[in-house]
């Protein structure tokens, strides 16, 4: 019995199928002080993205908001969001609706020692970040998502083509 032949269509790009928590730290991109990210996929004609978040205890996630919305699962650690009440702990699936503002944090509210969280988010759309009185001061898209991931991916040895594994 022979293999069975796969026909790749023109225009149709290739599936994805990798270890998602990567044995190289250089494919953790930095976001902000102990806030990394790790691309998964990034869809230009969505404009949404996937990957993990890893926050480190201490570090912030600034405020933002989402045009769209959010689901995200808990691999490993807990974190919270400034302005609510409850916490993702491991195995958590979460899901935030168009609009919501949030600040994420890994803190000592968090419990149980945790000193690392990562998570799984698919995002659809941009993160906008906002100061304290919702005024817009910032934002992520899947471009600018691509542009960190080249200056980072260069920066640390790996080139700034290392991305383009992860785009479609």
């Amino acid at each position: 019995m022979s293999a069975p032949v796969i026909v790749q269509h023109p225009g149709i790009q290739p599936e994805i199928a990798q270890q998602a928590i990567p044995d190289d730290e250089r494919v953790w991109v930095p976001q902000a002080p102990d806030v990394w990210f790790r691309p998964l996929l990034l869809n230009t004609v969505t404009g949404s993205w996937c990957n993990l978040l890893r926050v480190r205890r201490g570090g912030v996630l600034s405020r933002h908001i989402h045009p769209s919305w959010v689901t995200g699962y808990v691999i490993k650690g807990a974190w919270r969001y400034l302005e609510h009440d409850w916490v993702a702990r491991e195995g958590a699936f979460v899901y935030e609706p168009p609009g919501e503002i949030h600040t994420l944090v890994v803190d000592e509210a968090v419990g149980g020692g945790v000193t690392e969280m990562i998570t799984f988010f698919n995002i659809h759309g941009a993160m906008v970040y906002v100061d304290a009185a919702g005024a817009t001061i910032g934002y992520e898209d899947v471009f600018t998502k691509i542009s960190m991931c080249r200056r980072h991916y260069a920066a640390v040895g790996l080139g700034e083509g290392f991305v383009d594994q992860f785009v479609r």
